[in-house]
């Protein structure tokens, strides 16, 4: 007996489409600039540690941490950022 073969590509190999970048509101102070930007570093960190298992803050040490944001392109997180990965694991359970 003959068994057809499925030649689909999967779903999970197509990769999604970023986001379309928004502009910053203008005349804010510049620690609210610095403090977004920080979270939103944070908030990627955090995202790809998950992905990748880790899923309690104390696994997620600073050298981890870094270790992620080197793998993502991203400049190293500074110590206040490493703790705000933490928070979000911790927090995002």
């Amino acid at each position: 007996m003959a068994v057809a073969a499925v030649t689909t590509k999967p779903l999970h190999n197509q990769l999604p489409k970023p986001l379309q970048r928004k502009r910053l509101p203008a005349g804010r102070p510049r620690e609210w600039y610095v403090s977004h930007n920080r979270r939103l570093k944070a908030m990627r960190l955090a995202i790809a540690l998950l992905d990748t298992g880790v899923y309690q803050p104390s696994s997620a040490t600073n050298i981890r941490i870094r270790t992620m944001a080197e793998r993502l392109g991203i400049h190293p997180p500074s110590d206040t950022t490493c703790r705000m990965v933490r928070t979000l694991i911790r927090y995002g359970r």
